[in-house]
């Protein structure tokens, strides 16, 4: 039988081998009439699967491969064509192998230039491998020839499906340019239609599990169909591939074209004398004029020629061009006339600012020595305290003061060191810190810098934030700050670098040991009333258009404002319920055009703001014995506080002390106790007493945190008021530290506290000698109707605070308790 081989292409593919087929003269069938051992030798193959009718080249690698097909071409044997499961495996068992394979011989055997082997087999007849019962020299197992279902003569739309497998199959194979043209003419004319399905499967590029899929199907027209599901699959992906690539070749020519037209523009502006050299000389000629030194001149100059040597089109022209530009645009030695003149300066402050004493005599000190020496490093000022309470807006006003260029950084979840320092120019998308951006920005190289919120700088892997600002905030170092991006040393020597922060203590100790700490603290009622008054009433009335409109608040309202609906350190909250007062009446002005009569009263407030949110604790009397009027210092300002002491009868020694009060308290209370205690004769205590009663100390307000040594002196007046049954004297509130030794030592919030007591009506405060220095720094307004006792030891206290008079309902303590002893 003459056979007659297709073998225009037998390259290789990932999944699968092309196959050709065989055009055989006479009936085809005759292929299939095949008598076949039941034991015969099994190839596994790794990634290939045989069809019946098509010749397919086959790598062989195994030893055991090769010597089963020397015999089998030497002996005429037929062979069992099983692919493998896993490629991986080098000594498949029957687990590893599909059971569905192809019955076929071997057509020749080839040795290849390369020295590898190749075996062509040609494909006869489906089988079923049941089991292997032999592994050397090389596997040989037991098969059942499979039988192939023909479709029904009278099914009309087999022949139909065909053709579509036909046309499929070579619009395939065009789009995919995998295949040669004249097999386009074989799948034409393959008139059996067994032969033709069986072709089209083994050309597919299929996986093996797929192809294994169509192998197992009996019926040729289930096979058929499946395969049709396949094709349309694979004709999709093909052309969608095929588009793919016709749009990328079309944007590459794009780029061709556009490049090439570049080219063009380039050649035209060097015959011009533009481009690139007309931007290299307006470069140098920038340099010429600029007043930096020689050192960074030369350092500059040689940037530029690098700049000159890069070609246009280059990545790095952009980035070069970049760095130039921006040391271009830094002020090099270029400074503002600083406005010496300092009754002008304070008179700017004190407009815009009330109070912040300490904060503007040392700006007005430091105008002084700059007005004296006609130059001074620049100090670095950190102004710390509560939030509202002005420190920012501060700067502002410095820099007005100065005459000086303003500029403001907040550090507030900075963590980056880039943020700072700048990133090296050599990475992509670089540029400078923000340090060398505001100076570029300001457009001086002596302008007022603040540093917002540098108590929330954080760090991570990107670094530490902190430790780049130790060399800007150190006076002997930022003469010479490096920037990564500029790569040469600027000088911020004569910057006012002002930062501002909330908390001290989560600032690293380093870089808080190179600024000059200056408090603001928060302000006094007194203080609000000015501030609302000069500032954020005229503001708020702007704000809510009613600029024009004649609405006034008064003293006694704002006050009312302050002591009932905020409470805060500064005045943010405050300018919150001022606006909210504006905006009532804007929309009642908006919605009728009425206004209210007059000036707003404290009694109307209620109407614009709601039902008061706080309320101000008010001296209660001396009525009960044990009762102590203290003074406390909150961040919101000065407070006033009760301490209470009561007794009951009991057995032993009890102190019970409640509150929610912290160690440092509770320890005021121990030793203000034993200080009694060991003087009980100084207050004509029994000792006995100690013994027959229970002493409970409680500070109203429990849910309040409250700690503090300052409530020393108040506690042992309490107790010892208890003790004794006699009244405090009227009017009478204390503050200071006591010591085992009845010793009074000095307590801070001075400030705050008298204020407090002045609100509650309080009229004799006593406190530590040492304190006399912080009476005599605060204005004589705020000192009006008090009076302030100094004292230097607890006896003092008591001689000052209790009087000869009994509470009315005074416990007598010389009553021994009833016995708790039950009687037999």
């Amino acid at each position: 039988m003459e056979k007659k081989f297709f073998l225009d292409d037998m390259e290789e593919r990932e999944e699968h081998s092309f196959s050709v087929i065989a055009d055989f003269e006479g009936n085809e069938e005759q292929l299939m009439d095949i008598d076949v051992d039941e034991i015969i030798p099994i190839l596994p193959m790794r990634s290939i699967v045989l069809f019946p009718g098509s010749l397919m080249p086959v790598p062989i690698g195994r030893n055991s491969s090769l010597k089963l097909l020397r015999d089998a071409e030497k002996k005429s044997l037929y062979i069992g064509a099983v692919c493998q499961r896993s490629s991986e495996t080098e000594e498949p068992a029957m687990e590893d192998l599909y059971t569905i394979g192809t019955i076929c011989k071997v057509v020749r055997t080839l040795e290849l230039p390369d020295g590898s082997k190749t075996a062509i087999l040609q494909g006869l007849k489906r089988m079923s491998l049941d089991e292997i019962v032999k592994t050397t020299p090389y596997l040989k197992g037991r098969v059942t020839p499979l039988r192939e279902e023909m479709p029904s003569p009278d099914d009309k739309e087999f022949p139909l499906m065909l053709e579509s497998c036909k046309e499929l199959t070579i619009r395939y194979f065009r789009s995919a340019h995998i295949f040669p043209h004249d097999s386009s003419f074989a799948i034409k004319n393959i008139a059996n239609p067994l032969f033709l399905v069986d072709f089209i499967c083994t050309n597919l590029p299929l996986s093996k599990d797929e192809k294994e899929e169509l192998l197992a199907i009996d019926a040729l027209r289930t096979r058929t169909y499946k395969l049709l599901e396949f094709l349309n699959r694979e004709v999709q992906l093909a052309e969608l591939k095929e588009s793919i690539q016709v749009r990328a070749r079309v944007d590459i020519d794009q780029q061709q074209r556009e490049y090439f037209l570049q080219q063009q523009i380039k050649t035209i502006q060097d015959e011009l004398g533009g481009g690139q050299e007309q931007e290299v000389e307006e470069i140098r000629e920038k340099a010429k004029r600029m007043k930096w030194s020689a050192e960074i001149g030369k350092y500059f100059m040689k940037e530029v020629d690098k700049l000159e040597r890069t070609h246009p089109q280059s990545p790095d022209y952009s980035v070069q061009l970049n760095y130039l530009q921006t040391m271009l645009g830094l002020p090099w030695g270029i400074y503002t006339t600083d406005n010496l003149n300092l009754l002008n300066a304070e008179k700017v402050l004190n407009k815009d600012h009330y109070g912040l004493e300490k904060v503007k005599e040392r700006i007005l000190e430091h105008l002084a020595v700059l007005k004296l020496k006609g130059d001074m490093k620049s100090p670095i000022i950190c102004l710390y305290g509560p939030p509202g309470v002005g420190k920012t807006s501060l700067g502002r006003s410095i820099a007005a003061a100065l005459k000086r260029k303003y500029i403001r950084m907040s550090l507030g979840g900075v963590h980056d060191e880039a943020e700072i320092r700048g990133h090296r120019k050599t990475y992509i998308g670089a540029m400078p810190g923000r340090i060398i951006k505001g100076l570029s920005k300001a457009g001086s190289s002596n302008p007022v810098f603040i540093l917002d919120e540098i108590d929330k700088v954080g760090a991570d892997r990107h670094g530490d934030p902190s430790s780049a600002l130790l060399e800007v905030l150190d006076p002997e170092q930022n003469s010479t700050f490096h920037d990564n991006f500029l790569d040469v040393d600027f000088d911020l020597s004569k910057v006012l670098f002002i930062a501002t922060a909330n908390n001290l203590n989560t600032i690293p100790a380093p870089l808080l040991d190179r600024m000059e700490l200056i408090e603001v603290s928060g302000y006094l009622t007194e203080e609000k009333v000015e501030i609302a008054r000069r500032h954020l009433v005229p503001k708020e009335l702007e704000a809510n258009g009613m600029k024009s409109m004649n609405i006034k608040l008064s003293k006694n309202t704002l006050e009312a404002i302050i002591e009932s609906y905020t409470r805060e350190s500064g005045v943010r909250e405050l300018e919150k319920k001022i606006g909210k007062v504006f905006r009532k009446i804007a929309r009642q002005y908006a919605t009728d055009g009425s206004l209210p009569h007059g000036d707003i009263k404290p009694a109307n407030l209620q109407d614009y703001l709601g039902i008061a949110e706080y309320t101000r604790d008010k001296y209660q009397g001396n009525d009960y014995a044990g009762v102590v009027t203290g003074l406390a210092w909150t961040a919101v300002g000065g407070e006033i506080l009760f301490i209470e002491t009561s007794l009951s009868r009991g057995k032993g020694e009890r102190l019970t002390l409640t509150g929610n009060l912290g160690d440092v308290m509770k320890e005021s209370a121990m030793l203000a106790l034993e200080y009694i205690k060991s003087h009980a004769q100084l207050l004509d205590i029994n000792y006995d007493t100690f013994d027959r009663w229970n002493i409970h100390v409680h500070v109203p307000e429990g849910a309040i945190p409250k700690d503090g040594p300052s409530a020393g002196i108040t506690m042992a007046t309490s107790i010892a008021s208890a003790l004794t049954q006699r009244k405090v004297k009227a009017n009478l509130a204390m503050t200071g530290e006591i010591t085992l030794r009845g010793k009074v030592l000095p307590v801070g919030g001075i400030k705050e506290k008298i204020l407090a007591a002045k609100r509650a009506g309080i009229t004799d405060i006593i406190l530590s000698a040492e304190n006399r220095r912080n009476i005599n720094e605060i204005q004589e307004i705020y000192l009006k109707g008090l009076t302030f006792h100094y004292v230097t030891d607890i006896k003092e206290v008591f001689a000052l605070a209790l009087t000869d008079e009994k509470v009315a309902d005074a416990i007598d303590l010389s009553v021994t308790p009833e016995s708790t002893e039950k009687k037999a």
